[in-house]
């Protein structure tokens, strides 16, 4: 078994004329980088995709809620959990857990107009007004436990609210929370608590912006919607006049995950367990397409190349684009870019003199010097045997 603690994704996809991302102008995202200007994916936006993919639904169950909405949090976990635990048990754990008074107080208190700023915020959301991520399998479990003292104490209100008290102290409900397994996409991307016992966690994957490997001119696309019915009535024109900004390239996608965190924040699982959630998370990274403009653009497109290492270290090989990759020879950035990306990798890593396991997968022949698989699934199967074929 091998004992490097890191996996790093490099990730070659082509993408067609589209906006998959873009800022508060609607333009697209871009940066400067080697000097020139690249259309750019935000992390946030490639991951929020990840975690509304069907892929991961299918492997790994709901997604968390993003939310600070907690009156339609709770309306929606008492429906998802109203066969397990009565209403009041839920409400009490989720504002427990949110660091806000039970809602029915507030609620009652904001209906007879007796509430003041804070208490409208506090019923909006929660106390900082930050919006956080959510389990309902972590909800679920701290109704468990709140039933359980209630059981043992059931003779004694007194000596049960003074047990829940101390056991709902910020440290305890840190060591338990660590005894059962986060929502995935919480243990990769981590999660800031700064109210309540709601549980800070370290994120275990790191995921890069993604820019494209060559510079990007974007074009401006001048559109119409034209109103049928004015047309049949003889008139002429367009019922709407808008312009949005587009583009093509190669896109270089980098994430790195940290093993040993998410073995801690899945609960202390396996390394053979952390590895296959690892193998789930390069399918993702190499078929999920960010949702933007996909209805008038359909930039559906599937990776080219797919690089995965198990390494002592994070390492980024964005550098092997520093230098904006030129068209080749017979036009376009594609290949191009793979050579880049396998000369700079094979320089990068003679160097430093790096050992890692790698594998690779990819449409077009290059001159890498690491293990070849010949499709993803493979390569996929690959690194779920920890670097074994």
């Amino acid at each position: 078994m091998s004992d490097k603690n890191f996996v790093n994704y490099h990730i070659l996809i082509s993408h067609n004329s589209s906006c998959l991302n873009r800022d508060d102008m609607g333009m697209q995202k871009t940066a400067v980088f080697g000097g020139t200007r690249r259309v750019r994916i935000s992390s946030q936006s490639l991951k929020r995709a990840l975690r509304t993919s069907p892929f991961y639904e299918t492997q790994f169950g709901k997604p968390s809620e993003r939310t600070k909405q907690l009156t339609l949090l709770r309306d929606k976990y008492r429906k998802l959990l109203k066969d397990k635990f009565p209403e009041t048990v839920i409400d009490v754990v989720l504002m427990s857990v949110a660091g806000v008074k039970e809602i029915k107080e507030l609620e009652e208190k904001v209906k007879k107009g007796q509430g003041n700023d804070v208490d409208r915020i506090k019923l909006e959301g929660t106390e900082s007004g930050a919006v956080a991520a959510w389990s309902v399998y972590e909800i679920e479990k701290y109704c468990e436990l709140y039933q359980q003292l209630q059981t043992e104490h059931i003779d004694d209100e007194k000596t049960f609210q003074k047990i829940w008290d101390k056991e709902t102290k910020k440290d305890s409900f840190r060591k338990f929370n660590a005894a059962f397994q986060n929502s995935v996409d919480i243990a990769l991307s981590g999660r800031m608590a700064t109210s309540g016992i709601m549980t800070s966690v370290d994120a275990a994957l790191a995921v890069a912006h993604v820019i494209t490997t060559h510079t990007v001119d974007g074009d401006i696309d001048w559109f119409t919607a034209v109103d049928d019915l004015t047309q049949e009535a003889g008139d002429t024109g367009s019922a709407h006049l808008d312009t949005q900004e587009f583009s093509a390239g190669v896109f270089y996608r980098y994430a790195s995950l940290n093993l040993s965190q998410l073995q801690e924040n899945m609960g202390e699982i396996s390394r053979e367990k952390a590895l296959e959630v690892a193998a789930h998370v390069l399918h993702m990274l190499a078929t999920v397409i960010p949702n933007a403009k996909r209805n008038s653009t359909a930039a559906d497109n599937l990776a080219d190349f797919a690089c995965v290492s198990l390494s002592d270290m994070p390492i980024s090989l964005a550098n092997a684009f520093e230098e904006p990759v030129a068209r080749g020879k017979s036009g376009g950035f594609r290949k191009p870019s793979i050579n880049a990306f396998c000369d700079y990798k094979n320089r990068i890593y003679d160097a430093y003199g790096l050992q890692d396991a790698t594998g690779f997968f990819s449409i077009e022949d290059c001159t890498i010097q690491d293990q070849r698989l010949k499709t993803l699934a493979e390569l996929e199967q690959w690194l779920q045997n920890d670097g074994k074929a």
